[in-house]
């Protein structure tokens, strides 16, 4: 539990990923969690072709941090890097879990700007998963924040674009 917490404090700009060894096993549960969680807010958007999405997110990221960590020659961080860049996405999942559920009673509620709402939390969240995936790179590779944060955003559009572009063909 507290290597959960050590994780994600890294959230709140905490930590240093590198300093923390996880088990196999926290990976593992790491990954499940990621790739149900992901499956859970597509079902709540989109349709069971959101399981394909979720699975090339996962195999996206999967390729993205292996070839980021051969490029800077410290493959030897895969684990941490890995683990900590998927506990910090499955936090926020949970919260854009939490925000479709808000909008859904929003708009039963028949309340007039629950799109507007929903819509503000959705771009709060990408904010904060671009400076998390930031702030994780900058603590592990010891980059720039420039760099930090272009890697992140490119990260992103990895991550989620990529699939998202294969979905609509």
């Amino acid at each position: 539990m507290s290597l959960l917490i050590d994780y994600l404090s890294l959230c709140w700009f905490r930590n240093n990923p590198a300093n923390l060894h996880p088990s196999t096993s926290f990976m593992w549960k790491t990954i499940a969690f990621y790739l149900v969680s992901g499956m859970i807010v597509e079902f709540l958007i989109a349709d069971v072709e959101g399981i394909l999405e979720v699975l090339l997110r996962t195999f996206m990221a999967f390729s993205s941090i292996t070839v980021l960590l051969f490029t800077v020659k410290k493959r030897q961080y895969f684990q941490q890097l890995f683990i900590a860049i998927f506990v910090c996405e499955n936090f926020i999942m949970v919260l854009a879990t939490a925000t479709e559920g808000l909008y859904f009673f929003l708009v039963m509620e028949h309340y007039q700007y629950a799109e507007h709402l929903s819509i503000g939390i959705a771009v709060l969240l990408v904010g904060w998963y671009l400076a998390i995936i930031g702030y994780i790179l900058r603590q592990v590779f010891e980059f720039k924040m420039s760099m930090s944060i272009t890697l992140a955003f490119s990260y992103f559009v990895l991550t989620y674009g990529i699939p998202m572009l294969f979905m609509d063909m």
